[in-house]
């Protein structure tokens, strides 16, 4: 299926608008952003498991039950770690989101990201929600993108659409992640608006699936954030005939345009990683079990010794096998095979001869694939992530200063 993309964000979708400002939370750059709907929509979520959850995610996961309206969210202050007072400042974003709105406090999502043990400045927060108000608009405006950024270089966005029985159906959606990622959903934030006309619970599964098809298929760092959450709001304006079965053709198109969307977001977050140079992917087929393939891949990409190898452009495949070993995951060594790019590094538990020079030219690429072939199994899977780099030491050494 072609997919149509179209230069856009949240608001590219009938009926949302957005804007963003800075409140003072950061000294220039943009750190107060509201997405709202002119009608209430089905909401679906995905949310972090870390364990000390911030505060804004245990308000937001117990509202995203009703329809939601509007999407609050604050940059620089990840209100974690705050205790009961981090929780009443988040439900306060909902309520004066919701008054300026007039709309009800449990319709209103609230978000935020940045530097954990830090109680918010409402203040600041409550003059910048009046202020966002009048701003908000339904014209593509690149600063609700970054005003949900932190330690991220680039915007994070991507827009399509699609027919769906002659209905033209739109999907938006902007999102912050560099760092701290390493997703059991979702690590980062995400928020995806959409006009579609669907049923919420074809809606939940769909977003699921796709969610583990692409975010659950990345990693930067291997630590799992306190705050970040994948969001998907449809207000159904696109008046498309209601998408009610999740194996219908209609469920399929939408499906595919919203995994593309996806999976667009997830490899800008790995190609803007920390200190990220060179975006790896590493392929692990031919398994036994997807689950298999998944744990095998995830050790290897989270391998400082593999992203370091990488990112020095040396064909160092023994830190590949070290860590596929590592996984204490049960296959027939003789049958495994290494290779990076389109040279086979390791086969029948011996080395085999390439060209240095060849192999070395490739590995200046910015995008590099290394893949473990099993050869016990059909299961196969794909995970991003991106090289380490003295940048990235330099960026979270300093980063509350």
């Amino acid at each position: 299926m072609k997919i149509k993309t179209f230069e856009g964000n949240v608001t590219f979708p009938k009926g949302f608008l957005a804007a963003g400002l800075n409140c003072g939370l950061r000294i220039k750059k943009p750190d107060l952003a509201l997405i709202y709907s002119v009608k209430k929509c089905i909401a679906v979520g995905a949310f972090t498991r870390n364990k000390f959850q911030a505060a804004p995610i245990i308000v937001s996961k117990e509202n995203i039950k009703n329809p939601i309206q509007a999407i609050i969210v604050n940059s620089s202050n990840a209100n974690a770690g705050t205790g009961e007072k981090g929780i009443e400042d988040a439900k306060k974003m909902c309520s004066i989101t919701s008054s300026f709105l007039n709309i009800n406090e449990k319709n209103v999502l609230v978000f935020s990201t940045g530097v954990i043990g830090k109680f918010l400045d409402m203040k600041k927060i409550e003059k910048g929600i009046k202020t966002l108000i009048p701003l908000l608009s339904n014209r593509y405006n690149q600063t609700v993108s970054s005003a949900i950024l932190t330690t991220d270089k680039m915007i994070k966005e991507c827009a399509v659409e699609f027919n769906i029985k002659n209905k033209k159906v739109r999907i938006g959606s902007i999102a912050k992640g560099s760092g701290m990622i390493e997703p059991n959903m979702a690590t980062m934030l995400c928020f995806i608006t959409s006009d579609v006309n669907i049923k919420k619970s074809v809606l939940k599964k769909l977003f699921l699936n796709a969610i583990e098809n692409s975010f659950n298929l990345i990693t930067i760092d291997g630590d799992m954030s306190t705050n970040d959450a994948v969001v998907m709001l449809a207000n159904g304006m696109a008046e498309n005939n209601i998408i009610d079965k999740t194996n219908s053709k209609e469920a399929k198109i939408f499906y595919e345009n919203l995994l593309f969307v996806m999976k667009r977001i997830a490899y800008l977050i790995v190609k803007d990683g920390e200190g990220v140079t060179k975006v790896i992917e590493i392929i692990v087929k031919n398994c036994s079990t997807k689950e298999k393939a998944r744990i095998i891949g995830k050790r290897i990409a989270n391998s400082m010794l593999v992203k370091t190898a990488i990112y020095g452009e040396d064909a160092n495949w023994g830190r590949v096998l070290a860590a596929l070993g590592s996984t204490l995951q049960n296959f027939d060594r003789k049958k495994v095979v290494i290779k990076f790019g389109n040279y086979i590094m390791f086969k029948n538990e011996k080395p085999v001869k390439f060209d240095e020079i060849a192999l070395k030219n490739y590995l200046k690429n910015n995008e590099i694939k290394i893949t473990v072939d099993l050869n016990e199994g059909k299961e196969s899977i794909s995970i991003l992530t991106g090289d380490l780099t003295e940048e990235y030491i330099r960026i979270n050494a300093k980063y509350r200063s």
